[in-house]
């Protein structure tokens, strides 16, 4: 069945993926209808995250925030499917990036670089960035459960040289990496929710205490790396720019940062992004679910 999914779906994405802008946004528009006003998909859970996050905000200012969230969930699961077919050069005139010589000087000190990333504005073009860089960009990620899905996003998100690592490979490929002295540039999307079970950090996100990955931390501090914050700015639809922010203040060793203090950073420059333009966060994922259930035995 999953294969004959597979087979379905494959030539409808291809299609899609070749539509030219003009008319790709058109279906878009569709699948919004469709996905907001019709099916209502996840629209209780966008609302109760929202009024949580930003309890300031009116029932007016939500309901507009819900709207553009929805549209913005549409666009970005097309442009994803957009980077099947897409061009380097047309990427590349669509996802920009603000201060790439940050991440040049760095490659010149011989450092690799953990890139913390969010669920904001569009993370699936940020695979361009290997067409920019001298060193490996490697992209952290969870297997699909359909098979044949996984490899196709695989071989999409693969297109520009990114290289994706399932998390359980992560620390055995970095570490061997390092000992060749071969740096990289590993994006993690570090604002998911783990498993209680899996985690030792709760943290304030949004004005909600939950818990946190802190593993991409862990890596950083054991490997030397330089610790970077990409900040995704929406410019119009299809159009976004990058800035890589330093999670390291001036004269910081990283190894000496107190624990948890990168990710409290990270989750702080989170919310100025997400505060400037909220529409643009995937308000669809059950970030704060874990709310309140923080076992006694951790601080």
């Amino acid at each position: 069945m999953k294969f004959l999914i597979y087979l379905i779906a494959y030539p409808i994405l291809w299609i899609v993926s070749k539509l030219p802008f003009s008319v790709f946004y058109i279906v878009s528009d569709f699948f919004y209808i469709l996905l907001y006003r019709i099916i209502g998909y996840r629209k209780k859970t966008v609302r109760e995250n929202i009024k949580l996050a930003m309890p300031e905000l009116s029932e007016t200012e939500v309901k507009r925030i819900e709207k553009e969230s929805f549209r913005h969930l549409c666009d970005i699961f097309l442009e994803m499917i957009k980077t099947f077919t897409i061009s380097e050069k047309e990427l590349k005139k669509r996802f920009v990036f603000t201060n790439l010589d940050t991440v040049l000087n760095i490659e010149k000190d011989n450092k690799s670089i953990m890139l913390f990333c969010a669920h904001y504005a569009n993370w699936e073009w940020t695979i361009i960035l290997d067409r920019l860089i001298q060193s490996q960009g490697y992209a952290v990620y969870k297997k699909i459960n359909n098979p044949y899905f996984d490899q196709l996003f695989i071989k999409i998100r693969s297109r520009f040289n990114t290289i994706l690592v399932e998390i359980k490979d992560t620390i055995r490929l970095i570490r061997k990496n390092e000992t060749e002295n071969k740096h990289g540039v590993y994006a993690f999307i570090s604002d998911q929710s783990p498993m209680i079970s899996q985690t030792n950090c709760w943290q304030e996100f949004m004005g909600v205490e939950v818990p946190i990955y802190t593993g991409g931390e862990a890596l950083c501090k054991k490997f030397n790396m330089v610790p970077m914050y990409l900040d995704v700015k929406f410019i119009k639809r299809g159009h976004y720019e990058a800035t890589f922010v330093p999670l390291l203040k001036e004269g910081e060793n990283v190894k000496e940062v107190p624990n948890y203090e990168l990710m409290t950073r990270f989750l702080k420059e989170t919310e100025q992004t997400i505060r400037k333009a909220p529409a643009y966060y995937f308000w669809t994922h059950k970030r704060w679910k874990h709310r309140g259930n923080k076992p006694a035995n951790i601080k």
